[in-house]
Formats: C-alpha cells, sequence, structure tokens
C-alpha cells in the first residue's frame, strides 16, 4: 500500500529530463494559491528539500528559491528584524547589526545554516582574532551568531548550534585605571568653573553609566530626601537602509524611507538591577540644586527656542537633568569631547569617561563601604562582578584585613613594618 503524503507536500513526480520534481501547497496568498516547486536528482532528495522546506515555512522564515534552508546571512537579518526586535534594546539591535554586516555576513553569509559546521565557525573566529579584532569583540561577534542559531535549532532550521561546541573567544581583562583622589579634586575644582559641573559630580561621586547619566531626568530626583533613581538611560542608535539591506532609495540612511534605527531615544537601563535607587552625598544634592537654578536661567533665555520634546514613552520622561544650553539631550559624542576637554584643563593624564565609574567604586571600596553595597550602587548584576573588575582593590582590602585579625589575636607588634620602618634598619 502506497505511503501517504502529509499535508501541503503535494505530489513527488518524475519529469521527461529524469529528474525529480514535487510542489508543496503553502495555503492563499493575496487571494491565490501559494505553491513551492522544490527538483532534484532523486525522489528522496526531493522529499527531503519538500520537509524542510515545510519546516521553514512553519518557522515563519521566507523559502529560498531550492527550499534547503535559509544561509546565515538570510537567517540572522530575518532573527534581528523579527526576533530581536521584541527581545533587546535598541542599542543592542544597533551592535548586533553592525557585527552581522561587518563581520558574520561577508564570512559565512553564503553558508546554509544547516550546512554550518563547527570547525568552519571555529576557523573563522580564529581569524577574527588574528586579523587584530580584540577578544571581547570576537566574542559578541559569537554570541550574536549563537544566539540566532538557538532560536533556528528552536524552530526545526537545525539540529544543533555548532557554536555551543566550540569554545568561545577568550578574553583578556585587563585591569582598569581609575583616576586617584587627587585627580579627581582637580576635576571638580576645574568643572567648578564651567558649564554643568554637576554632571561631573554624578560621574565621580555616583560611577552613573554614560547612558544613564544623559537619561536621568529630573523626576528619577528627590533632592529633600536626598535619592536618585537610575530608571532610563539615552542611548543613540544609527539610522540604517531598510531598503532590503541595500541603498535601494539612494539616499543617506537618515533619509531612507525604509529606515531602521531610533536615533536619540530613552531606553531602560542595561539591566534588571540597573534599575536602583541611590543615595546622594550632602555636596552633590546642593550641586543639583544649583544646576537646576541654572537651567531654569538657560530656558528663560532661550526662549521659544528652548527644544520640544516628542511624546515620551509610559514610564519615561525627557524632562532631563543634563541638555544642552536648548534644552536638546546632550549627544554622546559632545559630552565626550566636553570630557576630554576638561581633563585637559584641569592638567589631569587622558582617561576614559568610563574611567570616572571606576574611579567611584574605586574610592568607595578603598573607604571599607561593603562590596554588595557598591554593587548596588553600581548596578551590577552579580558581586562576582564586582569583585572581578576591582580585584586590585579587593587584594588591597584583604591585607588590610589580615592585618586587623593579626593586631586582635597577636597585639600590634604583629603588624608588618612599613617600607619606612625596614629602611631604618
Amino acid at each position: 500500500m502506497a505511503k501517504r503524503r502529509s499535508n501541503g507536500e503535494g505530489a513527488i513526480y518524475q519529469t521527461k529530463d529524469g529528474r525529480w520534481r514535487a510542489a508543496v501547497d503553502l495555503g492563499w496568498k493575496d487571494g491565490k494559491r501559494d505553491r513551492k516547486y522544490l527538483s532534484g536528482t532523486t525522489k528522496a532528495a526531493v522529499a527531503k528539500k519538500v520537509r524542510e522546506a515545510l519546516a521553514q515555512a512553519d518557522a515563519g522564515v521566507p523559502l529560498t528559491r531550492d527550499g534547503r534552508g535559509p544561509t546565515v546571512e538570510e537567517w540572522l537579518w530575518y532573527w534581528l528584524a523579527n526576533v530581536q526586535a521584541r527581545r533587546v534594546r535598541p542599542s543592542t539591535r544597533e551592535t548586533q547589526r553592525a557585527l552581522i554586516r561587518v563581520h558574520l555576513a561577508p564570512a559565512l553569509g553564503k553558508i546554509r545554516i544547516r550546512d554550518l559546521t563547527p570547525e568552519r565557525v571555529e576557523a573563522f573566529e580564529m581569524k577574527l582574532v588574528e586579523s587584530g579584532l580584540s577578544g571581547a569583540s570576537a566574542l559578541k561577534v559569537h554570541r550574536t551568531l549563537s544566539r540566532a542559531l538557538k532560536v533556528a535549532m528552536q524552530r526545526g532550521l537545525v539540529s544543533r548550534n555548532v557554536c555551543t561546541l566550540i569554545d568561545s573567544p577568550a578574553v583578556v581583562r585587563h585591569e582598569v585605571e581609575p583616576l586617584t583622589t587627587d585627580e579627581a579634586k582637580r576635576i571638580l575644582k576645574t568643572a567648578a568653573q564651567g558649564r554643568s559641573p554637576a554632571r561631573w559630580c554624578v560621574a565621580l561621586s555616583l560611577g552613573l553609566r554614560q547612558g544613564e547619566a544623559l537619561g536621568l531626568a529630573w523626576d528619577n530626583i528627590d533632592l529633600e530626601a536626598g535619592t536618585l533613581s537610575v530608571r532610563q538611560a539615552l542611548a543613540r542608535s544609527r539610522y540604517a537602509h531598510g531598503c532590503d539591506r541595500q541603498t535601494a532609495c539612494g539616499k543617506r540612511p537618515v533619509a531612507c524611507p525604509h529606515r531602521v534605527g531610533e536615533g536619540m531615544h530613552l531606553e531602560k537601563p542595561k539591566s534588571r538591577a540597573g534599575d536602583r535607587v541611590i543615595t546622594l552625598p550632602l555636596p552633590l544634592v546642593e550641586a543639583l540644586r544649583a544646576h537646576r537654578v541654572e537651567q531654569h536661567r538657560e530656558r528663560l533665555l532661550a526662549g521659544q527656542a528652548w527644544w520640544t520634546p516628542p511624546p515620551a514613552p509610559r514610564g519615561y520622561s525627557w524632562d532631563l537633568v543634563f541638555r544642552t544650553a536648548d534644552g536638546r539631550p546632550m549627544q554622546p559624542a559632545r559630552d565626550y569631547r566636553d570630557w576630554r576637554a576638561l581633563l585637559e584643563s584641569a592638567g589631569v593624564r587622558h582617561a576614559r569617561l568610563h574611567d570616572a565609574r571606576h574611579t567611584a567604586a574605586t574610592m568607595l571600596l578603598g573607604m571599607d563601604v561593603k562590596p554588595r553595597v557598591v554593587m548596588e550602587i553600581l548596578g551590577h548584576s552579580k558581586i562576582s562582578l564586582t569583585y572581578d573588575t576591582y580585584s586590585h582593590v579587593m587584594q588591597e582590602l584583604q591585607r588590610a584585613a589580615a592585618d586587623q585579625m593579626g593586631a586582635a589575636l597577636w597585639g600590634e607588634e604583629s603588624l608588618r613594618p612599613t617600607a619606612g620602618d625596614r629602611d631604618d634598619e
């Protein structure tokens, strides 16, 4: 008795030239019957293509011409536009879009995801590192591909995620280089002579990430209680062409009628732990009070030129604490330029803006603030991240703890001699 065909499989028949052919019925589309025609040299090969085409259709992925499943590039772009759009922040999608365009699509894009092997991915990632890409960047590429393949496996497009079968690129952690207390004081002293000194007070005393500081709204600050709530962050995603990822419209990405990306926008903090409440030092409270008065003065001077914000999504506010003189959100690039100019004016060595965050954390730990409290102030998701990032400070704290234990059990004479004492000997 002949085996019955599955729904949608259609008839598999042999043509005059000896090849086998089948039609896959995909239902109705735009009032017409939607069929996909597949061919091969054997009946079994065509039957396999039919099953793969049906699985691909069930996963919601547009069918390829030969029904063999999507290529790596086709699946990555589909995954980014349809899966990640609902799961991650716009800034994260922007990073993943760049990784696909620059690294993944050129090297692996033409390979069918079902034909991708661990060895091929491993060789690709080795070449990334050999070409000079940092371990951290190579790891981002690895994770982007792995997450996309995980979804493909869940939808039956591949039987395994090959990225889980190889070691991910190693990341060499560089020890943080915070500013010294003296350098931080010089920066704040110089900042007091310029515009928005409170911006740098927040950076050096609270260690907010740049996006968190620039996205800080007055609604999130209670100056009477002396607290600050991190509820949103300012982010910028570049516009990209939406014309099938090509410049078919002949315009710049920002003018593309189908552009993707959101420009300057508000989003949730980096992690769930990033949504936090911080108690402010009293001098910072006074600095924010003075900043609010100065911002009100700038608004009066600007008059009708003061920026009118778009409607804010629910739970967000455009009443930002740190803005330009005409009320617009502060561009991250401009904020960084202001930081570099401030360092130069203060006569302080070059440091990244993120080093201000490291400075705040190092100073807190150096003042014997419990690591758990520092973790909550910084918005770290795990205490291990705090320990790993500031291991150099932890070693000093362990030495101090060891000396205190020695003094408690064996007396003050057990304390280690200082360098000066050794020199006297």
